[in-house]
């Protein structure tokens, strides 16, 4: 009996898991051996992660569960963090498996492979700012953002309980955001519109009256990807919430309970975010593959790595410069939706002794949903030469529409839909905020 061909994925985030879904489907199991890595069990998409953190969504109604969704689609999956790349033994390492005890669940193991894709997404850069790691709250995964929601309650409820005994006292929920990207605006509009809902679900004293956001930006203006109408209107906006916007604004330390910026300003602050730029894991340099100084996986335009041809990499963690451009296709959730197709294609003719497909990225533009306030962004990108701007209903329903297009990427379009139509219930039978 011939061996099967191993394709092993690392990583389950939007590109990995659109990927194993889709070789699987493709293959199956009877001459193939589809794979998935992940230190999760569940995935759930990342740019939903500022809902989760303001408590706006819950993630058990969102996330998707690996082991169902491997049962369903025909690959196997296997719960462990990347530990070591054996290239000429074509195996991967996967660290050992602990309980919330401390105690060992799954031993060191290895897994062979003939094709391996590395998806491994990215974490946020803190730039080696002092005190960021120690004081800053990151939204990179589900456990950080629910951390962050933990926190926000506790202090929401503090002040409600103090205003109650002193209807006087000036008490505030302040909070800083270093990093006016698409997630540093998403989340200042978003904790504006559950701080309003509070009131409905036992803190009757509180309102968005009681919170105090700082949105901090190094850059000249908020949302640079975006034509500068769209930054204005979306500063604006955020204005009006209330929140105090700084523009070109470093800030060269972080504190227990406050932001020291390169002037000399002091921003006290309950809870404090940093959502600056992201970067690849530290470990990924250690691999033994080729990577940039952000620990990015330097890949050629068939995005396999130029270290190993049997090695490719996708989403975040790749670093790839299209011919005449001068600088790497940016981390965003539509260039891992890109590249996992590329992906696939060459796994596809990989199997068939065929050339490769050549990677070409198309920017189909920003969208920036400012909660239920409002909506910016601009579409087409690059495909016809320069962006068209949009605002309001009709960007708010392209912005949903990514999702749907997500949701039919991972679980197919009948599946998919379904989960629309019951999205939609949810939201009316279900409460507006997550509160526990």
């Amino acid at each position: 009996m011939s061996r099967k061909t191993q394709i092993v994925v690392v990583g389950g985030g939007a590109g990995g898991l659109e990927l194993v879904r889709r070789l699987g489907a493709k293959f199956g199991r009877k001459r193939h051996d589809i794979i998935l890595v992940d230190k999760n069990l569940s995935h759930i998409w990342k740019p939903l992660l500022h809902e989760v953190a303001a408590g706006s969504l819950d993630a058990n109604l969102d996330e998707v569960g690996y082991r169902g969704h491997c049962y369903r689609w025909g690959y196997r999956f296997f719960q462990g963090s990347l530990d070591g790349i054996d290239r000429e033994a074509k195996t991967i390492s996967l660290a050992p498996v602990h309980d919330e005890d401390g105690r060992e669940l799954i031993g060191q193991h290895t897994i062979r492979y003939d094709i391996l894709v590395l998806a491994v997404g990215s974490i946020s850069n803190d730039f080696g700012v002092p005190g960021v790691k120690e004081h800053c709250l990151y939204l990179d995964s589900r456990e950080q953002a629910e951390r962050f929601r933990t926190r926000l309650l506790n202090h929401c409820l503090r002040v409600s309980r103090a205003m109650m005994k002193n209807p006087d006292a000036d008490e505030q929920v302040r909070v800083s955001i270093v990093g006016a990207g698409a997630t540093g605006v998403e989340l200042a509009a978003e904790l504006y519109n559950a701080a309003g809902a509070l009131s409905h679900y036992g803190l009757e004293v509180f309102d968005e009256s009681r919170l105090k956001v700082t949105l901090i930006e190094a850059g000249p203006r908020i949302l640079p990807l975006l034509p500068e109408r769209l930054s204005a209107a979306a500063h604006h906006e955020l204005t009006e919430l209330g929140v105090r916007v700084m523009e070109a604004t470093q800030v060269t330390e972080a504190l227990p309970r406050a932001l020291v910026t390169k002037d000399g300003q002091t921003i006290e602050a309950d809870l404090m975010v940093w959502a600056a730029g992201v970067k690849g894991a530290e470990f990924l340099s250690s691999l033994g593959l080729e990577t940039n100084n952000r620990n990015q996986f330097l890949v050629r335009d068939t995005l396999q790595t130029v270290t190993d041809d049997n090695i490719f990499a996708l989403g975040d963690c790749a670093s790839y410069v299209p011919p005449g451009e001068d600088r790497p296709i940016p981390p965003r959730a539509q260039a891992a939706h890109q590249m996992a197709n590329t992906v696939f294609d060459n796994i596809c003719r990989m199997q068939k002794s065929r050339p490769l497909k050549h990677f070409v990225y198309h920017d189909k533009g920003s969208l920036i949903s400012l909660s239920r306030f409002s909506t910016v962004g601009s579409l087409m990108g690059n495909l016809v030469g320069g962006s068209l701007a949009i605002e309001g209903r009709l960007a708010r329903f392209i912005y949903t529409s990514l999702y749907r297009l997500h949701l039919w990427g991972i679980h197919g379009w009948v599946k998919g839909t379904f989960l629309m139509l019951i999205g939609r219930v949810n939201r009316i039978v279900r409460p507006r905020l997550k509160l526990h």
